[in-house]
């Protein structure tokens, strides 16, 4: 099986906090998001760890919805969540890079996720895996130049 964890960055010329801003407000994601298409919060304080939101994606194949519990919120730094319980992990790092920031989106299947897909594809659940990974490493170039995007021009309009 290949790996299990991915990352990819971009440099985006913005400061950290409104990007770390635009990605912690989860309901902004379906503007990005190849796959991901809409995000709403469920329970607690939007945005705080801890808090819920369920997000609806869709593939030509299928649409689908997941709940995911926020596992990191420190503002400028880092935003991150696990999937229906933690299966996998989604992440966004946000580091300075000059007069902008580096974002790094992560992408990592998690144990239990290899054993939830064991379990509910038995046989296929390393090909199914591996179809979850090249979802993921499809969409996050994609998704980072839309991010890229919305946020310079929001910047640019200030």
């Amino acid at each position: 099986m290949d790996a299990l964890s991915l990352a990819e960055s971009v440099t985006i010329d913005c400061p950290p906090e409104v990007l770390y801003d635009m990605v912690a407000d989860v309901t902004g994601m379906g503007e990005w998001s190849p796959v991901c298409k809409a995000c709403w919060w469920e329970d607690g304080t939007p945005g705080q760890v801890g808090s819920t939101f369920r997000g609806r994606n869709e593939t030509p194949e299928r649409t689908w919805e997941t709940v995911s519990t926020v596992v990191v919120a420190e503002r400028a730094r880092e935003f991150a969540w696990v999937v229906n319980g933690g299966w996998v992990r989604w992440g966004y790092r946000f580091e300075p890079a000059g007069a902008g920031t580096e974002v790094t989106e992560s992408w990592e299947m998690l144990p239990a996720g290899i054993e939830g897909f064991r379990g509910r594809y038995g046989e296929e659940a390393d090909a199914q895996v591996a179809q979850r990974r090249q979802a993921a490493l499809a969409g996050m170039p994609v998704t980072l130049a839309a991010l890229k995007a919305a946020a310079e021009a929001a910047t640019a309009a200030r």
